[in-house]
C-alpha cells in the first residue's frame, strides 16, 4: 500500500479520493466493515439516522446494548443510552470526559426485579473482553448539519453506533493541502459540529503518507506519529510514506483500539477545563511489555525483576509510569497489587505525585505520600491495593541498624523507581525482604546515562522493543523543538535589533 502511494505521488497522480480509498482499504483489512455515508444517510437507501443533525447510529447502539446486557430490562437499557444521548454540560471536553467514563466503567442503572425489589446493575456499552462482540463500522463523507453549519468529515469510525474516531485526509501531492491543514480542519469540525465529538476517542490527520494521532484537546504539537504496528523490536516505521498505513494498522486493530480507549486514555484538569491525553505508541507498547514482565516476576518462581525502560527528556516518562500503574491495578494475575513509586529527591516526588493525582480514574484510587519510615511501614500493612509515593532516603538504615527492617512479605508489591542511578543500586540491600518478596522494579534512567552506569550488573533484563527507540526519538524531537524555538527567538531578536538600527540610522 505504501509503495503504491509513493509511486503515484511521484507522478502527481494522488488525490484526496485516492488517499481516502487507501485508508478505507487498510481499515477494512482490520476487519472493520465499510458502508458509504450516502447509503446510511437520512435519505439513503438504508438510512440509519433520522436527520443529518443526528450523529449516533441509534439502531446499532440499541442492538449492541441489548446484546451485551441481556440480563438488564429494556427500560433500564434505554435509561443507559439516554445518558449518552443527553448532554450534561455545554463544554465539549467535559462531555467527552463524562462519556469516556461511561464507556470504560459502564452505566449505573436501577430497575425493579421480578421479586419487586429495586436492584442496581451496570449497562455495558462496549465489550472490552471480546472485540468481536462489538459492532464496528467505518463510513466516508459523513455529512453533519448543526445549527447553520454543514460539514462532511472524510472518515468516521463507529463503535456500537457511537462515533469514536474522525480521520481527516489531505493530498500529499498538493502544496495547498497539507497534514497541517488536516489538523486545522479537525479543529474547525470541533467548533462547528461539536456533537460529533462527544463520544470521540481519537483524531487522526494524514496526507496519505505522513500521519498523526491526537486526542480531542491536543494541540498540533501533541499530534504524534504512531510508528509500530505490534511493538516488536524490528517493527518500527521511520518518518516517510508508510506512516499512514502503520498508524491505521497499529491503532485500529480492534483489540488495540479498545486497549487504547480503556487503559491508555486519561483526563486531567488545569483549571481551565479538562485536557485529554492518549498514550504514544512507545508508552502503549512499553507499559504492556512491563506488565507482562511484572506478572512473570511476581510468580513463585519469578526473579522479582521487571526490567528497565530507557527514556529521554520530553518523551513522557511520568505518563508511561501512570499508564503502567493503571495496567498493574487492573491485572487479575497481580490480585490488586500495592505500588511503591520511588524517587531520590523531594521535588521529583512532588512532581510525579501530581502527575499520578491527575490519573485517579486510571489507577482507580488516590495516591498517598509516605512522609516517614513509620508512615511507610503503616501504609504497607495493608493486604492489597494502594499507590504509595516515597523517596529513596526512607530506606536508609538508621543508626545502629545493619539492615533495613522487613516491610512486607507479599509477592504483589511492585516498586517503580524513577530516574534510576547509583543511589538506587543497593535497593535489595537497603530493604531487607523475605526470600520471595514479590518485589518488581522498573527503572526509568536519567537521560543520556548509559545502561552500564545506571543499573547494577545483576539487573540486566530490560523491556525491549520499539518503546526504547521511541523514547529516544520522542526526547530528541522535544529537544529539536526547543532548539528551533531558541533559534527562532534569537532570529527574532536579531531582526528586531536590525530594525531598530535602521530606524536610528
Amino acid at each position: 500500500m505504501a509503495d503504491f502511494l509513493t509511486a503515484i505521488l511521484t507522478f502527481r497522480m494522488i488525490n484526496e479520493d485516492l488517499v481516502e480509498l487507501a485508508a478505507l482499504a487498510i481499515l477494512q483489512d482490520q476487519g472493520i466493515p465499510y458502508l458509504r455515508a450516502d447509503v446510511i444517510s437520512p435519505d439513503g437507501t438504508a438510512p440509519e439516522r433520522a436527520s443529518y443533525g443526528e450523529v449516533l447510529l441509534m439502531g446499532r447502539a440499541e442492538d449492541a446494548v441489548a446484546r451485551l446486557n441481556p440480563q438488564i430490562p429494556e427500560d433500564a437499557r434505554r435509561d443507559a443510552l439516554r445518558q449518552i444521548t443527553g448532554a450534561a454540560s455545554q463544554s465539549l471536553s467535559e462531555e467527552n470526559r463524562r462519556i469516556h467514563a461511561l464507556l470504560v466503567n459502564g452505566v449505573d442503572v436501577e430497575f425493579k426485579a421480578d421479586d419487586g425489589t429495586i436492584r442496581g446493575d451496570k449497562v455495558w456499552l462496549v465489550d472490552f473482553n471480546d472485540p468481536l462482540a462489538n459492532d464496528w463500522l467505518v463510513t466516508n463523507q459523513f455529512t453533519v448539519i448543526e445549527g447553520k453549519q454543514k460539514r462532511r468529515p472524510d472518515l468516521v469510525m463507529f463503535l456500537n453506533g457511537l462515533p469514536v474516531a474522525v480521520i481527516e485526509l489531505k493530498n500529499a501531492a498538493s502544496e495547498a493541502a497539507t497534514i497541517e491543514d488536516a489538523f486545522a480542519q479537525l479543529q474547525t469540525y470541533k467548533q462547528q459540529i461539536p456533537s460529533l465529538f462527544r463520544t470521540n476517542a481519537v483524531l487522526v490527520s494524514s496526507d496519505g503518507l505522513l500521519a498523526r494521532i491526537g486526542s480531542l484537546t491536543a494541540n498540533e504539537e501533541r499530534f504524534m506519529p504512531w510508528r509500530s504496528v505490534t511493538g516488536a523490536a524490528e517493527d518500527f516505521t521511520p518518518e516517510g510514506p508508510q506512516e499512514m498505513e502503520t498508524l491505521l494498522k497499529g491503532v485500529f486493530d480492534k483489540g488495540r483500539f479498545l486497549e487504547l480507549l480503556r487503559d491508555f486514555t486519561l483526563f486531567g484538569d488545569t483549571g481551565d477545563g479538562p485536557f485529554k491525553i492518549i498514550a504514544g505508541y512507545h508508552q502503549f507498547f512499553g507499559a504492556q511489555k512491563a506488565l507482562a514482565n511484572a506478572i512473570e516476576a511476581s510468580k513463585p518462581e519469578g526473579d522479582r525483576r521487571i526490567g528497565v525502560i530507557w527514556h529521554t527528556q520530553g518523551s513522557g516518562k511520568s505518563l508511561l509510569m501512570a499508564f503502567f500503574a493503571g495496567l498493574l491495578v487492573r491485572s487479575p494475575e497481580l490480585q490488586n497489587p500495592t505500588l511503591i513509586v520511588l524517587t531520590d529527591r523531594n521535588d521529583l516526588d512532588d512532581q510525579l505525585f501530581q502527575t499520578f493525582a491527575t490519573t485517579k480514574d486510571l489507577i482507580r484510587q488516590t495516591p498517598e505520600h509516605a512522609e516517614s519510615r513509620d508512615e511507610l511501614r503503616e501504609l504497607l500493612e495493608r493486604q492489597s491495593g494502594g499507590v504509595i509515593f516515597t523517596t529513596m532516603q526512607k530506606f536508609a538504615p538508621e543508626k545502629g541498624e545493619e539492615r533495613f527492617p522487613i516491610l512486607t512479605d507479599r509477592r504483589n508489591v511492585i516498586v517503580i523507581a524513577d530516574e534510576a542511578h547509583r543511589s538506587q543500586y543497593g535497593l535489595n540491600a537497603k530493604v531487607t525482604l523475605p526470600p520471595d518478596p514479590g518485589l518488581g522494579v522498573i527503572v526509568l534512567p536519567e537521560r543520556g546515562i548509559p545502561h552500564e552506569q545506571t543499573t547494577p550488573p545483576s539487573f540486566h533484563r530490560r523491556v525491549q522493543g520499539a518503546g526504547r527507540r521511541a523514547a529516544f526519538r520522542a526526547g530528541r524531537h522535544a529537544d529539536q523543538r526547543r532548539a528551533r524555538a531558541r533559534r527562532d527567538a534569537v532570529a527574532d531578536q536579531g531582526m528586531a535589533a536590525r530594525t531598530r538600527r535602521r530606524r536610528l540610522g
